[in-house]
């Protein structure tokens, strides 16, 4: 097949509508050069369900990577590559079926990626922070309930802002670009494409592999000598201090932790690494001289935590509101012309107005009724986080679209600060008021992500926001069992030492008990490290790249404090390795080390979560 006839295979977007795109088409132009989401499948029953399924998988994934690294990735992307695979596989079985469109693979894509991301949001950061400080599950009646809510009017809320954001400022939303890219390159039949799509399934396969022999709690792993260790402790005295008693001071047998570590960079990772040298090396030792700290057990829950959430909450807040412009151009675009209009030549195919109404009213209807009956979360403190919430999804989608960072920690920060003054002294109001603005907040940058594919492929966003929705259903259908499964108690919980939750659950205490709660000791600490991380923020602002790269990341500092030394370890080990791929082969590396990295975070923690998962679901036959 010519690379003329590859263009125009149904369901492709030709080179010259991109070219079309790079300039600034109206929207009538758009509908008449682009869009074909009339002509080519795209809602149809088998990318739903494709989407579905993956991203349910994708959500227990997120769950267990935010458990133990604090951090959630992008599911769309390798949501399409999967897809494309899969469905590649099941054509050789049934050569009958045909192929999936682009719009059909885009479409799915929007369904894992509700499905993976935007209902898992807080569910293991602000739900694991309650369960930290009370000892006990919230029960699923409310989990399920707040999770969908929350999701649902993250989704609806995000309608008002498309028109705006992407069809007439065209911000770039640079994950939306990658993953189109992704599509128009899969379904062009490249040979790159392909080699890159295989290079994820074999590195999520070697990924899984290795959690299984590591969390594998299996007697015939062990006979056949087919066990990982979970840590190889660095055993060593160090003025006096037996090294291997620091919690987690050794390297982490994972590829998980190597490969979060090749996406985020070698500046974060390198931060993580000297904050947790300074903290293992010297403070460790200054403490228990000084009594500070009782045990080497102590050095992070006791003490260090505090730290690193004062270092990540200033940094996120201080470059928050750096970014004023930002947030005054969020609210500038509501004034923008209703797309009602009769001479709309969008009016068919995008999101109604009205759809929105009769959404968000009975939705934050439903979550302030929900904050009541569930936490006891005053009417008017409700509506405030409603309010509140959809000022930040602005905000969020804003500035996921200018720079494809999405500031969910900084936003929740924000209505845990306003929480603390409306409610003061009630930790549970403050986390779950927080809660709800991260879902809903994430959910509608996810969608506009999302929609950002769509623009770009040609697509129909009526049927891509269906899609969206439909996955919030099948998310959150499968991230509430995975969640009780995975976290039976709170000693499981404890296990994954979750340096998340224990940030959330600091700040939480902090604004609601006082700081007088915190050690002497730590709370000088905080200032320090309050005051680094505004320097740092405005750093990463103001100073030129070329010296920017050599300062430390306040998120990677931050970070290195909350959790143990063996993650900081293997991050940097990761990071380290892109670059020496780099140097030996750029072509290839600048090819494969995304796919690889994502099919390694991937397969790892999906294995890892289903061991989790089955390990409870033994115990809890085992006992009736």
């Amino acid at each position: 097949m010519s690379e003329e006839e590859k263009s125009m295979e149904p369901g492709s977007l030709p080179e010259q509508h991109q070219d079309l795109l790079e300039r600034d088409l109206d929207d009538k132009q758009w509908f008449e050069t682009v869009y074909q989401g009339d002509r080519v499948p795209q809602l149809t029953m088998r990318a739903v369900l494709m989407g579905g399924v993956l991203g349910a998988l994708m959500s227990i994934s997120n769950l267990y990577t935010m458990l133990k690294i604090g951090w959630a990735f992008g599911v769309a992307i390798t949501a399409c590559v999967l897809s494309f695979v899969i469905w590649r596989g099941v054509r050789l079985a049934a050569p009958r079926l045909s192929e999936m469109s682009i719009l059909e693979n885009n479409c799915m894509q929007s369904t894992a990626s509700a499905a993976g991301y935007s209902t898992g949001a807080t569910v293991g950061i602000a739900f694991g922070a309650l369960l930290m400080i009370t000892g006990k599950h919230v029960s699923w009646t409310i989990l399920l309930p707040w999770t969908l809510v929350s999701a649902l009017l993250g989704v609806f809320l995000a309608v008002p802002m498309k028109r705006q954001m992407i069809n007439k400022e065209k911000l770039p939303f640079p994950s939306g670009i990658a993953a189109a890219q992704t599509l128009r390159s899969l379904h062009s039949k490249s040979k790159e494409a392909v080699a890159q799509a295989y290079s994820l399934v074999v590195a999520m396969g070697i990924a899984g592999a290795t959690g299984f022999l590591k969390n594998g709690n299996f007697a015939w792993q062990t006979k056949l000598g087919l066990k990982l260790p979970e840590l190889v402790p660095f055993a060593f005295n160090y003025r006096g201090l037996d090294m291997s008693k620091l919690p987690g001071f050794g390297m982490e047998p994972s590829l998980l932790l190597a490969a979060a570590g090749m996406l985020v960079g070698l500046r974060v990772s390198a931060s993580m690494l000297l904050g947790a040298l300074l903290l293992y090396g010297v403070g460790s030792h200054e403490l228990l001289a000084a009594g500070e700290i009782g045990t080497p057990g102590e050095l992070i829950k006791g003490w260090a935590l505090w730290t690193g959430s004062a270092i990540m909450v200033t940094s996120g807040l201080t470059a928050f509101a750096m970014e004023w412009k930002t947030i005054s151009r969020s609210f500038t675009g509501l004034g923008a012309r209703s797309q009602e209009q009769a001479d709309d030549p969008l009016k068919a195919i995008e999101v109604p107005n009205r759809w929105l109404l009769v959404g968000v009213v009975p939705l934050a209807l439903a979550a302030i009724f929900l904050q009541y009956i569930a936490f006891s979360i005053a009417p008017h403190v409700g509506v405030m986080t409603v309010v509140l919430s959809f000022l930040l999804a602005l905000v969020a989608c804003r500035a996921t679209g200018e720079t494809d960072v999405t500031p969910m920690s900084a936003m929740c920060k924000i209505t845990q600060l306003t929480v603390a003054l409306m409610a003061p002294k009630n930790v549970v109001t403050n986390l779950m008021a927080a809660s709800v603005t991260a879902n809903i907040a994430s959910s509608s940058a996810d969608l506009l992500t999302d929609l950002k594919s769509g623009y770009l492929l040609g697509a129909n966003p009526r049927k891509q926001f269906l899609a969206q929705l439909i996955g919030v259903f099948f998310g959150v259908a499968a991230i509430v069992p995975a969640w009780y499964l995975m976290v039976p108690d709170q000693a499981a919980l404890e296990h994954f030492n979750p340096p998340s939750v224990q940030t959330w659950k600091a700040v939480a205490l902090a604004l609601s008990e006082g700081i007088d709660k915190v050690p002497v000791s730590a709370r000088w600490s905080m200032l320090v490290g309050g005051i680094l991380g505004i320097i740092l923020a405005i750093g990463d602002r103001h100073l030129p790249e070329k010296i920017k790269r050599f300062t430390p990341s306040a998120m990677g500092l931050g970070l290195s404090w909350v959790m143990p030394f063996s993650n900081s370890l293997a991050f940097f080990v990761g990071a380290c390795a892109v670059e020496i791929w780099k140097k030996v082969n750029s072509k290839n590396a600048e090819i494969y080390y995304v796919p690889v990295a994502s099919g390694a975070v991937a397969g790892e923690s999906l294995v890892c979560a289903m061991l989790a998962i089955f390990d409870a679901a033994v115990a809890l036959l085992g006992r009736h």
